[in-house]
């Protein structure tokens, strides 16, 4: 849908993706100017207008279209981008939207990214399968040797066909009923653990899949992640705060903002309660200078941001929230924080924790809220979004009270080490915060004077109006000001991770399963996590594939990976792609030696690709797992699904071959159910053929002692009673039986590494099973 008008004065609104990317970072949509400009709703069904859109696609990160107003002289043309466009399977997060609906049904994105459900067949039946086979081949040669042997009198064909009845027991009739008996009791089983209360198993044909696993595919939000962003370092070159220090950050700031307008000048004024400054000479020197620091590093954090406050309490129509207002308006109990990144939202949550609090904010100004309840007034003179090329944020704003225009900017180490002005501790502190799973973001500022800012506006405006290589132009004139910014300080964030995903994380990777993180959230953050949840281990190497857009770079990287031993990769998308179209089989081969995998900016339809990569090029089998809506079409492509119950909803859950409700439930799931389940269903399968294999041996004995004569042994109920009442209690033990307890599976998870080698039921097993019928 074309996002043409809202209720938000500002003319823009948020939308929540988890269901169709699995990222919850809030992602803020403009309406088009010459629609939202109209005076009533109303007059959009006056007006004449038209709407070019591309066709439909997968890619759910990108589009191109315009719209053009007819009845103007001239007409108005305006082009259209990713940020005009609402998704189906998204939802609105902030007022009402009005828009024009240009993708239905199969077209829309969220369709196409989706595939349909397969039926699933379990290894375990396809080598049943491939051993009954082998069985009617050998019923059919023996009935042959049987009428061979008596010479091939008479009617012999006629002989043949009763030889080939009277040994039909070797084909095992009733293996089918019995695994199916089995298996209902192995998903009752699993259904009442009380170890991993709320587990429920919809497809009761492949509990033992669960036992065979070598590759785990994963999503990252809502499965490894609880999506809760908690801030925990601040680091100033020569200070670091942490959780249990936060109190001397906030004594700071009510130090800094009680002394009004004696502050340190790096800092405003508090409200400009009083013009006049007073010299600064109270207090020791050292004292102000960390005081003077931590106020600058906490005010650059509270304005460098895209978080907008929002007051559930107050009422739609009149009630908006001006800088006049009364104090008490602002400290509403039911203020949250709308934003498009959860980062953003912890470290302005911060900042209120310390007692600077963002009250306000609209497309031009932004207000925050001293200790002390004034209120500092902020014009917004220019934002420099986010991108995952800058990997960098910046914000220009001038204080009403001063009239001071500083030049903020926060963003990735990598990005911000040429930016700032020289240091010695930038590079080992992000290693630091790294290494303890933080993700990290460096904070620097710049100030300006107005003639400098008057010149940059000058030519930014010139670059935006540029025809040829706009984004080009814009980006050289916004790095002009990059230069030898001021290092304020290095925050870092923790994301909550699920119960136990350490330990679960490292039993699954002792027991032989290679895990695969795909995820459609950024590299650096899918990096962090993987660190984090000791997916990649302490002293492993990481190697993150460079981006690649052409045959010739992808054979160059793919080079450079070969030469590395025993680390992580980490790939995105877009590379991914490119290499899978060039040199697949090369790229699996080297990603499947790989300890653990990391795959970003994922999109579903590459998630299920990823899976029947491995399907089709290794020989070995897959679980997927995910909780959103984006994770379908990954769960359904692997041989085992897995759906977590989070907060994105049951969608996953409902696609899934097994749903649980944490991420740490999989490891008992595996170890021990899966595990018992393909022993036991290995061990009743051949059980069942070796049972009959006894009879069918009798029977070739007995008919060769009386001169190869096709007559039964058995006759009648002896032969009904044998299959079924005679040998059950045989049945029910094998469902039953456990070789190991619950607890020794999960101390040693070595002992799943068997399983996947198949050593339950091969061609030798069941030969010996077959010697051991003809010596009974």
């Amino acid at each position: 849908m074309i996002f043409l008008r809202t209720s938000e004065k500002t003319g823009a609104c948020f939308i929540r993706t988890d269901q169709l990317d699995g990222e919850t970072d809030w992602k803020l949509k403009v309406a088009v100017g010459c629609t939202q400009r109209l005076p009533a709703v109303g007059d959009l069904f006056s007006i004449s207008a038209h709407v070019y859109a591309q066709k439909p696609q997968l890619d759910i990160h990108s589009f191109e279209g315009n719209f053009t107003r007819d009845d103007c002289e001239p007409q108005i043309h305006e082009s259209l981008s990713i940020e005009n466009t609402l998704w189906a399977s998204t939802v609105v997060a902030s007022g009402t939207v009005i828009g024009v609906v240009i993708y239905t049904g199969k077209e829309t994105r969220s369709v196409l990214n989706t595939s349909f459900a397969q039926n699933k067949v379990g290894l375990l039946d396809l080598e049943l399968n491939r051993l009954t086979k082998a069985l009617f081949l050998a019923q059919v040669v023996l009935s042959v040797v049987m009428v061979a042997l008596q010479g091939f009198v008479g009617p012999w064909f006629r002989n043949l066909f009763r030889f080939v009845v009277l040994f039909s027991y070797i084909i095992p009739i009733s293996l089918r009923v019995n695994l199916d008996m089995g298996k209902s009791a192995y998903g009752w089983m699993i259904t009442k653990d009380e170890n991993i209360p709320g587990t429920v198993v919809r497809t009761s044909t492949i509990p033992e899949e669960l036992g065979r696993l070598v590759y785990l595919l994963t999503d990252k939000t809502g499965t490894l992640t609880q999506n809760e962003m908690i801030f925990k370092r601040l680091h100033l070159g020569t200070v670091s705060y942490g959780t249990d220090t936060m109190d001397e950050i906030q004594s700071h700031i009510i130090q800094s903002y009680a002394q009004g307008p004696s502050q340190p000048s790096g800092g405003a004024a508090a409200g400009g309660a009083t013009p006049s400054r007073k010299p600064q000479t109270s207090g020791p020197k050292i004292r102000k200078s960390v005081s003077s620091r931590i106020h600058e590093a906490v005010k650059a954090i509270a304005l460098c941001h895209n978080v907008t406050p929002v007051y559930e309490s107050h009422p739609g129509v009149n009630g908006e929230t001006e800088s006049a207002e009364a104090d008490q308006d602002f400290s509403d109990d039911n203020r949250t924080y709308q934003a498009s990144s959860p980062d953003e939202v912890a470290l302005v949550r911060w900042t209120e924790s310390v007692g600077l609090t963002l009250v306000n904010r609209d497309l031009t100004s932004l207000q925050l809220k001293t200790p002390s309840g004034q209120i500092l007034s902020f014009h917004i003179l220019q934002i420099f979004p986010f991108t995952s090329e800058s990997k960098r944020m910046g914000i220009i704003v001038r204080e009403e009270s001063t009239g001071e225009i500083s030049f903020y900017m926060k963003g990735a180490d990598v990005a911000m080490a040429t930016i700032v002005q020289y240091n010695d501790w930038l590079e080992e502190e992000c290693g630091n915060m790294a290494r303890e799973g933080l993700r990290t973001l460096v904070v620097a500022k710049k100030g300006l004077s107005e003639e400098q800012y008057q010149d940059f506006e000058n030519r930014y405006n010139q670059a935006k109006l540029s025809i040829h290589d706009r984004s080009l132009k814009v980006a050289a004139v916004v790095e002009s000001l990059e230069r030898e910014m001021e290092l304020l300080c290095l925050t870092g964030v923790e994301d909550q991770l699920q119960a136990d995903v350490r330990p679960t994380l490292e039993l699954l990777r002792n027991a032989g399963i290679k895990i695969w993180m795909l995820t459609g959230d950024k590299l650096e953050t899918a990096t962090c996590i993987a660190k984090s949840s000791h997916l990649v281990s302490r002293n492993q190497e990481i190697h993150v594939f460079r981006p690649v857009s052409n045959r010739g770079e992808a054979h160059l990287e793919l080079n450079a990976f070969r030469r590395k031993h025993d680390c992580t990769l980490v790939v995105s998308g877009d590379s991914l792609e490119v290499c899978l179209r060039y040199y697949e089989h090369e790229f699996v081969e080297l990603a499947c030696q790989c300890p653990a995998v990391v795959c970003c900016r994922c999109s579903p339809t590459q998630k299920a690709q990823i899976v029947r990569l491995l399907q089709r090029h290794t020989a070995n089998r897959t679980c997927a797992i995910g909780d959103g809506g984006n994770d379908v079409s990954m769960i359904q492509a692997a041989d085992c699904g897995i759906g977590i119950e989070g907060k994105e909803g049951k969608q996953a859950s409902l696609a899934a071959d097994f749903s649980i409700t944490q991420f740490r439930h999989i490891g008992r799931l595996l170890m021990v159910h899966g595990r018992n389940s393909y022993k036991r269903s290995a061990a009743l399968g051949q059980f069942v053929m070796h049972r009959g294999m006894i009879i069918s041996t009798m029977q070739a004995v007995f008919s060769s002692i009386f001169y190869f004569a096709s007559v039964p042994l058995y006759q009648g109920f002896l032969m009904v009673g044998y299959a079924t009442i005679y040998t059950m209690f045989p049945v029910f033990s094998l469902v039953l039986d456990q070789d190991v307890k619950p607890e020794m599976a999960l101390l040693y998870p070595e002992l799943y590494k068997d399983l996947t080698k198949g050593r339950s039921l091969s061609f030798k097993t069941f030969l010996i099973w077959v010697l051991i019928s003809v010596y009974q």
